[in-house]
């Protein structure tokens, strides 16, 4: 077996919900041994986040959580503590979404990391950061796509403002933690020394305005809704076709004048009014207007045959389930199976990280609460009546 890329590297998942859980399974999908610590009463709070359940999970849990241990343990024992002590020492990485303050009241500050752990790797996944007005504010995805402009992007012109169907800011937060931890580890491999990193969601969801801040930013201009529009460039939206809707994405001129001579209108590309995409911007209603009365005469398949065909960029939309039953989910492997102790044999998203020579695996199911408590808690050095009154006194 290939060994995979962050193989014989320790984290230390101190974190619930989604953000921190994501990172902290990818680390463990590029190979990472990952110990999920929990609460022994209750766990990650979304393993109660549902219907659907499965065993006795959610789903929810299930779809953030593979390829780690689970540890049961109360922090607020001191003993408790003394257990994370001895994890974090050995530890690589220490991933925690705790409110502002909560592991130096434990003992575990700055100073405290410089003297016993100065090799480890910490991030910190919080609302709003650790400075700022907003620092130790409690951070939820809606509401960082509320506050950080997103959702008064998304949606109809005239409706109300949306947010993304998923919690799209918790995502991308957990995929900016994974790459400020990896880029930390890589500069621990010169200096020898782990650092603090650092992930808001408010920040992130403000990175995420992309090209729109820049808009904005340059030309003074207030960012407006566009539905399905793109704001720089046009035709770049969903359109209805006899039988549905079809996405058509046109990034160039080029691109412009082949669909007029597909759907009989090369006049469209010499009209000085849509010649230059600019200008197609400026007359966005006019055009999209009359592209709307050529399309709702053909099919959606026709029109998406014959536009792929001329190199114009273009495709179905889709419910959820047509999505993942599409033959291309299944020659790329998108889902996958696995097995689980309560559920049996289970579905789940696969592996988006693909590296040739050290790929990354599913190797572990997502864990039952507690389910290696006994395990990790042995390979630090503790016997079996140890834990027993461990989990007695309510430690574990």
């Amino acid at each position: 077996m290939t060994e995979a890329p962050l193989d014989g590297l320790k984290v230390i998942d101190l974190t619930r919900v989604l953000a921190g859980p994501l990172c902290a399974m990818l680390l463990g999908d590029l190979g990472a041994d990952v110990i999920k610590v929990e609460r022994p009463d209750r766990g990650d709070d979304t393993r109660g986040w549902g219907p659907p359940f499965a065993g006795g999970e959610s789903a929810y849990y299930l779809h953030v959580n593979r390829n780690k241990r689970s540890l049961t343990l109360n922090l607020n024992a001191e003993i408790g503590r003394s257990i994370l002590a001895e994890l974090i020492t050995s530890s690589d990485v220490v991933l925690e979404n705790f409110k502002l303050g909560t592991l130096p009241k434990w003992g575990f500050d700055e100073s405290w990391f410089q003297e016993h752990a100065p090799h480890v790797v910490r991030c910190t996944i919080s609302g709003y950061g650790s400075t700022g007005p907003g620092a130790g504010i409690p951070g939820y995805d809606f509401i960082a796509q509320a506050e950080s402009g997103l959702m008064a992007i998304t949606g109809e012109p005239d409706g109300d403002p949306m947010k993304l169907g998923v919690a799209i800011v918790d995502y991308c937060a957990g995929l900016m933690a994974a790459i400020s931890i990896l880029a930390a580890l890589q500069s621990r491999e010169q200096t020898g020394r782990g650092q603090n990193t650092e992930v808001s969601l408010h920040d992130t969801g403000l990175q995420m305005l992309a090209a729109i801040a820049s808009n904005h930013l340059i030309s003074g201009e207030p960012a407006v809704r566009y539905g399905n529009g793109h704001p720089n460039l046009v035709p770049y939206r969903t359109f209805t076709a006899a039988d549905g809707s079809f996405a058509l994405a046109i990034g160039n001129d080029t691109q412009f004048r082949a669909m007029c001579d597909i759907v009989g209108r090369p006049d469209w590309a010499d009209d000085p009014r849509f010649a230059r995409n600019q200008d197609r911007v400026v007359n966005r209603d006019t055009i999209e207007a009359l592209i709307s009365e050529v399309l709702i005469s053909g099919r959606k398949a026709e029109w998406i045959s014959v536009f792929r065909a001329a190199g114009i960029p273009c495709g179905p939309v889709r419910s959820v389930v047509e999505a993942l039953s599409d033959p291309l989910v299944a020659a790329r492997e998108v889902v996958t199976e696995i097995d689980h102790p309560t559920i049996g044999r289970m579905s789940m998203l696969g592996l988006s990280l693909r590296l040739n020579d050290t790929p990354a695996e599913i190797r572990r199911h997502p864990p039952l609460l507690g389910e290696h408590t006994e395990e990790i808690l042995v390979g630090l050095g503790y016997d079996e009546a140890e834990v027993k009154t461990m989990r007695e006194s309510g430690v574990v």
